[in-house]
């Protein structure tokens, strides 16, 4: 019997020569074997017999667990023993930095995670690296095969998924591909709530395909209700410029939350980070404090504990400080920028205090001015002519 994952480490030479005896295409060939997608009809037939294999046991090798699958591992559920895991051994952490509110470590974040107890944890967010290949100050390889990277990302969610609350909320902010990959894994675990679509372009030429122009949110409950659910209300879409309605309202207008417009999960007011005033990470991209300021408000209460595995620039430590949350953080590459970070903290309210006070209103303070200039209707004008 061939085993994995000897099956997948075929030579060129080897794949060309299967090629022409099964009358494949190379290059379908080499994506069931390089890529690992499964075959399908009469491939994946012809495939299984030059293996020797059965079709049941084509999709476990490939890695497709389908109701066939599953009924079968069920069917032969008294064969398959494996001895019950005990947990990552703990390993000494080393704590870098700590506040009223909150601890950093300079740790993989499974370590940290092997030393929390089941359910202590109200909200996580994590922004793991993305497989891009950066150079990351850890020295950390940020290229692995894909099928490594997926196992990898599968190992820290399901220990997010044990230290969660019950009506705990998980966010995980990734590329499109990776959460997909992330999604089914979950789905078997928590409750699916959204896909949220970050719209953020950064104005690259791309080759060969659609321009990506936006990073997705997973978000995840622990219990079909979250025991908190407040999100921010934001401001109605006006034009910029002559400040008057982008949507018709038509009658409906003096209907409309003089608290704002319900967010979606689209979020098309999330800018990158790029200006020296607001970054603090060099050579690196970071998360505006708007995200996490939305998340942590939305899923979370003053005293909660929030938990990011994957440090970066501390941006959902520094928000969870500001709001009065209780942390816990870390990072495997160095603290510096972070705890800097934090002898800037009283800069970093004055930003989050600017976002805020354009949240939870019809208009902001700017908008209604104009409009008020230019006799266009606010919420104000409904309640005097009532």
């Amino acid at each position: 019997m061939i085993q994995s994952p000897g099956v997948f480490e075929k030579s060129p030479a080897e794949l060309k020569k299967l090629s022409e005896k099964l009358a494949i295409p190379y290059e379908e060939i080499k994506s069931y074997f390089r890529d690992r997608k499964l075959p399908a009809g009469e491939h994946l037939v012809k495939i299984a017999e030059a293996l020797g294999l059965s079709i049941l046991q084509m999709k476990i090798l490939w890695g497709v667990v389908d109701d066939q699958v599953l009924a079968g591992l069920q069917k032969n559920l008294p064969d398959i023993k494996e001895p019950l895991s005990r947990g990552r051994k703990h390993r000494k952490l080393k704590q870098t930095m700590t506040t009223e509110l909150g601890t950093l470590y300079r740790n993989d974040c499974m370590d940290v995670l092997a030393s929390l107890e089941d359910n202590s944890l109200d909200l996580v967010f994590a922004d793991p690296p993305f497989n891009l290949d950066k150079k990351y100050p850890s020295g950390m390889n940020d290229l692995l095969k894909e099928e490594e990277y997926i196992s990898w990302m599968k190992s820290w969610a399901d220990e997010l998924c044990r230290t969660l609350k019950q009506g705990g909320s998980l966010f995980i902010w990734n590329l499109p591909k990776w959460n997909s990959e992330l999604a089914s894994h979950l789905n078997k675990r928590l409750y699916f709530k959204h896909w949220i679509a970050v719209d953020i372009k950064y104005s690259l030429p791309v080759k060969g395909r659609l321009y990506p122009s936006h990073y997705s949110i997973l978000y995840y409950t622990k219990g079909k209700k979250a025991s908190h659910f407040i999100p921010d209300r934001i401001p109605m879409q006006i034009c910029p410029k002559c400040y008057g309605d982008l949507k018709d309202y038509g009658g409906y207008k003096s209907k409309m939350n003089s608290k704002g417009v319900n967010i979606t999960d689209i979020w098309t007011d999330i800018p990158p980070v790029r200006h020296a005033k607001y970054k603090r990470r060099k050579n690196a991209n970071e998360l505006s404090i708007k995200v996490l300021d939305r998340i942590i408000e939305m899923a979370s209460r003053p005293g909660d504990l929030v938990f990011d595995p994957f440090g970066g620039s501390g941006t959902t430590y520094v928000v969870a400080e500001l709001k009065g949350r209780r942390w816990i953080g870390t990072d495997i590459g160095p603290s510096k920028e972070i705890i800097d970070r934090f002898a800037i903290l009283e800069t970093e309210r004055d930003i989050l205090h600017k976002y805020r006070n354009d949240l939870n209103c019809l208009f902001t303070e700017q908008g209604k001015e104009q409009r008020k200039k230019r006799n266009l209707w606010t919420d104000e004008s409904f309640r005097d002519s009532e």
